[in-house]
């Protein structure tokens, strides 16, 4: 049962086997006999060069020998961490299994040599440490094992396994159990304590330098603007239709029994906007679901769908006169995307504060440099929008200005009027 008592209020004893036996110190182990296991290649390629060079056939019974070998691999092993991948591979490995915040760990390839340098010091000290503790894992327990049972197993004392001369001895055969059992759990402080030293050092050798953090945070600049976009995609969008929607099922609902064709107008619009809005909504979630990144939902454009906007927007009794003096189909699709939004939010501001029935104007001019957006309609005593309030004109000036143009909106002498100037010219 897992304990919930805090680190103070636990005994020295229990404490000390979880520093030795605890889930961490396992998996710690674990990662250093992956050290272990990496070092290999190393030690065998400094026992090819420690064999001829000492003129020496039996490197691997040497254990002095091994040593020198496994220093000799160690350079080897420093220069191979210059490869990009190795400190996605050393990061992946402190994640799973040193119980250290990944927060405080870079991501990707290093950037800098600087960061080179820490990482080949990080996987050096990994193989070092790996390869002491890996060969004491091999050697210990069986040494351990042999001592607890040679008083109880007398064939062992007279076999040929290089004991110490001591154990002949009554005193310290009696005392050989201990030994092993000592031995054991110095080979467990051992594991614990390196692997507590490199879950310590590896903030420092494998964390983000401040070029990593720079990138991190354009990523998440990048991000999060995407996001903002897909943001006001569905508040345009879903507030058109809804606003547009609601008021042509009132219209239709008023005159149900007088007007039956207005009735049909109404309802095959009310289709058509649900339809489009359902459509949108599934390809910005879609792209929400896939991680936003670089990719843009599909969008309508002024050369797409001015028309099905203009004829969705009457059927639900809005009067919308509308002067278009430019070729929407020679628009950068850039600019068509944005300016049909801003046609759209305008007509949904008409709808929502002036009513049906009001009276709108809508006019479009392109001047060579500029394309102009102009609605305007009467002010009532339903209301305008705020100049400063509301997500819509927000939302109108984020657009206008992500393309360096400006908006402006506001009453004037009655009519409440949106203008929206766009640049034609140096458009990414």
């Amino acid at each position: 049962m897992r304990s919930f008592l805090p680190e103070r209020s636990r005994k020295p004893g229990e404490a000390f086997a979880r520093f030795l036996f605890g889930r961490r110190a396992r998996r710690r182990w674990i990662h250093l006999i992956l050290g272990g296991a990496l070092a290999m290649p190393y030690v065998l390629v400094g026992e090819v060069v420690v064999g001829p060079a000492t003129d020496s056939r039996y490197v691997f019974n040497s254990f002095p020998l091994q040593l020198v070998s496994f220093a000799v691999g160690l350079p080897l092993a420093a220069v191979t961490a210059l490869f990009p991948l190795t400190r996605p591979m050393s990061v992946a490995g402190v994640r799973a299994l040193c119980g250290v915040d990944g927060d405080r760990l870079a991501d990707g390839p290093p950037r800098t040599w600087a960061a080179r340098r820490r990482t080949v010091g990080w996987f050096t000290l990994h193989l070092g440490f790996g390869g002491i503790i890996s060969g004491m894992s091999l050697a210990v327990p069986p040494f351990a094992a042999v001592l607890v049972v040679l008083p109880l197993v007398a064939g062992l004392r007279g076999s040929r396994l290089g004991l110490p001369e001591v154990l002949d001895h009554t005193w310290a055969l009696a005392l050989s159990p201990v030994a092993g059992v000592a031995t054991l759990i110095a080979l467990a402080a051992c594991a614990a304590a390196g692997g507590n030293l490199l879950a310590r050092w590896a903030p420092a050798l494998l964390g983000p330098t401040p070029e990593d953090r720079l990138a991190a945070a354009e990523r998440r600049a990048a991000d999060l603007a995407v996001r903002n976009r897909l943001a006001r995609e569905l508040h345009d969008s879903v507030g058109h239709a809804l606003s547009a929607v609601t008021l042509q099922a009132s219209a239709a609902r008023r005159v149900l029994d007088t007007d039956p064709d207005f009735v049909r107008e109404a309802l095959a619009a009310i289709e058509d906007t649900t339809r489009r809005t359902v459509g949108e909504l599934d390809a910005v979630l879609g792209v929400l679901r896939e991680g936003a990144g670089e990719k843009e939902p599909t969008s309508p454009t002024l050369a797409d769908d001015l028309d099905g906007l203009l004829r969705r927007t009457r059927a639900g009794g809005l009067q919308v006169t509308a002067t278009v003096e430019v070729n929407p189909d020679a628009l950068h699709p850039l600019v068509s995307r944005e300016a049909y939004r801003i046609v759209q939010e305008g007509l949904s501001n008409a709808l929502r504060h002036a009513g049906a029935r009001t009276p709108v104007t809508l006019l479009i001019t392109g001047g060579g440099k500029e394309l102009e957006i102009v609605t305007a309609n009467p002010t009532t005593a339903t209301g305008v929008p705020r100049p400063g309030g509301g997500h819509g004109l927000r939302g109108i000036a984020d657009r206008a200005r992500l393309l360096g143009g400006t908006s402006e909106a506001g009453p004037v002498d009655g009519v409440w009027r949106l203008t929206v100037r766009l640049p034609l010219e140096g458009t990414p």
